[in-house]
């Protein structure tokens, strides 16, 4: 494993994050001879899509799907380009300068770099409900990394809750695995089908269409599926049942697990604390980076790849991570042979040709991003979504300011779980938009570190004799 003390103090490109767009730029720019080094805070490669891809307990390929054995591919390639990989190392600063603050095993370092690629991909998205903080709920991702990483498959009685191929996949991965699944309880408004209807005859022509169709058939065939428009958790200490609403009746399921996803969302707070602008994207309905056509930032010399820049998924994330790494090798040796942009974009525009519909079909409801009442919004700091909502009548313009009243955002997760539904229930209270009302403001460390990490950066001589003086 490598050592903090083992880096060497500057790198052509620092990327950070090993999912498919990290994986693919790294590769790519340490063939092209760029000193190069990939920093992910997981035990191994992959990123959420590839999961433990180098390292799963799970040998039967037909359960996780061939898709995800494709990323044992990238693994291989970035493995011998000759780029630096570096597993457990939690990056928890990024400035303007392109200074990296990254802690390996209890030690920091700052690296500088000429180039970074932040290729963070992807989070849940918040999916504030009566009840979801309740042990026995937790999010449809973390099923899926216990089944990737630990070959662990869902016991008791299931319920999976929400909207999104995600959600799907899983039912259908469970399924093949030996779980059972109760029900899931479908999200999605039926009105989102009008919106959708435009972009089908792209949707029909990609290649998320016959695997989708196919996944539903799989899982509706074993499990009874129903369409809701409220979701509540119950239970004392912990879950033991979930209430759910269709057409104004209301119905009961005992259950020992309720897993919740309504879709994935950019992870930007790297990005953010870095200073890259930020805008709200209307169809996926979150904040994404403000970016050029080789996906380079607001910041010159960041770039952010693959989900992070937008979701689109781990093949068109593989793509946006090569266009990148050419843009940093045509940047700074620009006599390097790199593969032709061109065919790369004509593979990312097939990619991401059914994107619209999927995203306007499983855009969530309202109701179940802007909580009411005693719902939590913040769970960090358990903060209702009454307080946002009362602090926002009474004059709280925004998510930063917001942080003085209540704290929110200011928890471990700094934000993660909750910038977006305390951006939303702000816009709607004041009756501005997202952008408007804004996210918040970023600073470093963007993950928890402890003092004694900070205590070990090195420390200059120059330093040491200011100190000592």
């Amino acid at each position: 494993m490598t050592a903090a003390s083992d880096l060497a103090p500057s790198y052509d490109l620092v990327v950070v994050g090993g999912g498919p767009a990290g994986l693919a730029a790294a590769a790519l720019a340490a063939r092209a001879g760029l000193s190069t080094v990939l920093f992910d805070e997981n035990p191994g490669v992959g990123g959420q899509i590839y999961r433990g891809i180098t390292t799963t307990p799970v040998t039967d390929r037909a359960i996780l799907g061939e898709e995800y054995w494709a990323g044992a591919e990238l693994a291989a390639d970035a493995r011998a380009s000759g780029a630096l990989i570096v597993n457990g190392a939690v990056v928890w600063s990024l400035d303007p300068q392109k200074l990296v603050g990254v802690s390996i095993a209890g030690k920091t370092r700052l690296i500088e770099a000429r180039r970074v690629i932040i290729a963070t991909g992807s989070q849940e998205r918040p999916f504030p409900i009566p009840g979801w903080t309740l042990p026995g709920v937790m999010t449809a991702g973390a099923a899926q990394t216990a089944l990737k990483a630990q070959g662990l498959v869902v016991s008791g009685r299931t319920v999976l809750a929400g909207s999104g191929p995600l959600l799907w996949l899983l039912a259908a991965q469970t399924l093949r695995a030996g779980g059972r699944i109760e029900a899931i309880l479908d999200t999605t408004p039926w009105r989102n089908w009008l919106q959708a209807l435009f972009h089908l005859p792209d949707f029909a022509l990609s290649p998320y269409f016959s695997k989708g169709m196919s996944l539903l058939r799989e899982v509706k065939a074993k499990v009874a599926v129903h369409r809701v428009d409220g979701i509540e958790a119950l239970g004392k200490d912990r879950l033991q049942e979930v209430a759910f609403t269709s057409g104004g009746r209301e119905r009961r399921l005992p259950a020992d697990l309720l897993l919740l996803h309504q879709g994935v969302v950019p992870n930007v707070n790297l990005a953010n604390a870095a200073g890259v602008a930020h805008s709200w994207n209307e169809r996926q309905l979150c904040f994404v980076p403000v970016l050029d056509e080789a996906f380079g930032s607001s910041v010159p010399g960041i770039a952010v790849a693959g989900d992070g820049a937008g979701i689109a998924g781990g093949t068109a994330a593989a793509e946006r991570g090569r266009l990148a790494a050419i843009a940093a090798v045509r940047a700074l040796r620009p006599e390097a042979t790199v593969p032709d942009p061109q065919a790369i974009r004509q593979k990312l525009q097939r990619e991401e040709m059914g994107r619209a519909f999927l995203d306007l079909l499983n855009r969530p409801a309202e109701s179940f991003r802007q909580p009411v009442g005693e719902t939590l919004a913040c769970r960090c700091e358990e903060v209702t979504a009454k307080q946002v909502r009362d602090m926002a009548r009474i004059g709280c313009e925004g998510p930063n300011q917001m942080k003085a009243f209540l704290r929110c955002g200011m928890g471990p997760c700094q934000g993660r779980l909750c910038g977006l539904t305390v951006t939303e229930l702000i816009a709607a209270e004041r009756k501005r938009t997202p952008d408007e009302v804004g996210y918040y403001r970023l600073r470093p460390p963007v993950k928890p570190i402890t003092l004694a990490e900070l205590a070990s950066l090195p420390i200059s001589e120059a330093e040491r004799k200011a100190v000592e003086r």
